[in-house]
């Protein structure tokens, strides 16, 4: 793996999950409480003993980057090894990326400095577990030009995806960018095979490619539209199945790029069995973790109120600095640092970090950001009318958002 050079594409705007994505980059967005979403594609990087990895920022990066100064610093960089963030320079021209394969090509002299075999491009917003050696490793085998990581979607979801068409051998002969409608793979009716974003190319080729790309201007720069259906007829360029490293019954890779399917996700991880392993020693899943003190459960006993003042939380995630003070959570995530007064009832919500949920409240079925206060006797996610009015965002399953920047004010009216 010492040939390969990883890069990470984290630089996008991420508009679907606003106000999650107001102050921050997609990749920076919290996922199941203590970490990050870029934490898992990082994770998945140091597993397979890659250690050579740019990410490769652009809009609202600043929580990323110092998320990333924080928690991963630790490789050694007198042995050649790092995690280093490359903001937007503008070597080429003055113009913001103006697609994913512009990314990589306005950065094309640092890349040509680490002087590398091959490169590996990935994502900086799914959540999924994945050795890339086994990719890598795959591309050497086949002497390919491009290897493209690829799973299986619902049909229906075709319009979301590059769609590939490989034959016996997986070599890739036909690659649409997001079709209205595509056919099913073979022997199987109900899917097709999409691409993951996951790229592995030998170097050299890259950079052609990259080069001729960038005189073309009627090219949106992007691999997906112009590089990879440009590639099938005159390069070797084949598909790889996705081998999840999850060890469950079936495979786990999610694009949780809407609110929805980021609740969903976080959810999914409160489970009796959880369909993402988080507690797999084989395979761990790292993060910035700050000096915080266990979490705190306060029971007193009274009689007053209707659930009692007695801190409690089931079949949720509670982290570290969390202090549940007399209120009840159920099938909820907290963040570090949440706070939870008596009588307060959290249900089916996720509180991001520094969260203070006052007495007698009830959340339910919420997404509320980073340091916001709930006034005491509050009520959200009861009466969606009512919360739609106050200004908070609705998904369409329901789900009521709460940015970071609302005010105690935002709540007058509404105990």
């Amino acid at each position: 793996m010492k040939d390969v050079l990883t890069l990470i594409l984290a630089g996008g705007k991420g508009t679907r999950l606003e106000p999650l994505t107001r102050d921050r980059a997609k990749p920076a967005v919290p996922f199941g409480g203590l970490y990050r979403i870029i934490d898992f594609t990082l994770s998945n990087c140091i597993n397979s003993d890659l250690r050579k990895i740019l990410v490769l920022t652009q809009y609202k990066a600043r929580s990323l980057d110092r998320h990333i100064a924080a928690g991963w610093g630790f490789l050694p960089r007198e042995l050649g090894e790092y995690i280093e963030v490359l903001p937007p320079q503008q070597r080429i021209d003055e113009h913001w990326y103006k697609g994913t394969a512009d990314a990589i090509y306005q950065n094309i002299y640092t890349i040509e400095k680490a002087d590398p075999k091959y490169v590996m491009i990935l994502a900086g917003d799914h959540i999924y577990k994945m050795d890339y050696s086994d990719m890598i490793r795959a591309h050497l085998a086949k002497s390919a030009d491009l290897t493209v990581g690829c799973i299986p979607v619902p049909v229906k979801d075709c319009n979301s995806f590059g769609v590939l068409q490989v034959d016996k051998d997986d070599r890739i002969v036909g690659f649409q960018e997001k079709p209205k409608e595509a056919s099913p793979m073979p022997n199987d009716p109900g899917h097709v095979l999409a691409s993951m974003g996951i790229y592995v190319f030998t170097a050299r080729f890259m950079y052609e490619l990259l080069c001729q790309d960038a005189t073309r201007p009627e090219s949106g720069h992007d691999f997906g539209k112009n590089i990879i259906p440009n590639m099938i007829g005159t390069h070797k360029v084949f598909g790889f199945r996705f081998r999840d490293k999850n060890r469950k019954d079936k495979p786990y890779w999610r694009d949780v790029g809407t609110l929805d399917a980021y609740y969903q996700a976080n959810m999914d991880l409160i489970e009796v069995d959880p369909v993402l392993n988080l507690y797999d020693r084989e395979w761990p899943i790292r993060t910035n973790q700050p000096q915080l003190p266990p979490p705190k459960f306060v029971f007193r006993d009274e009689s007053t109120g209707e659930l009692g003042r007695r801190g409690e939380a089931h079949d949720s995630m509670v982290c570290h600095g969390c202090i549940l003070s007399g209120g009840h959570v159920r099938r909820s995530i907290l963040s570090p640092n949440v706070r939870v007064n008596s009588y307060a009832l959290v249900e089916n919500s996720i509180l991001f970090s520094g969260v203070n949920v006052g007495r007698h409240c009830r959340i339910r079925k919420a997404i509320i950001d980073k340091e916001v206060v709930i006034p005491q006797g509050t009520t959200i996610g009861y009466d969606l009318e009512q919360d739609r009015r106050r200004g908070f965002i609705l998904t369409e399953q329901g789900v009521v958002v709460i940015a970071k920047a609302e005010l105690p004010e935002t709540f007058t009216g509404t105990k």
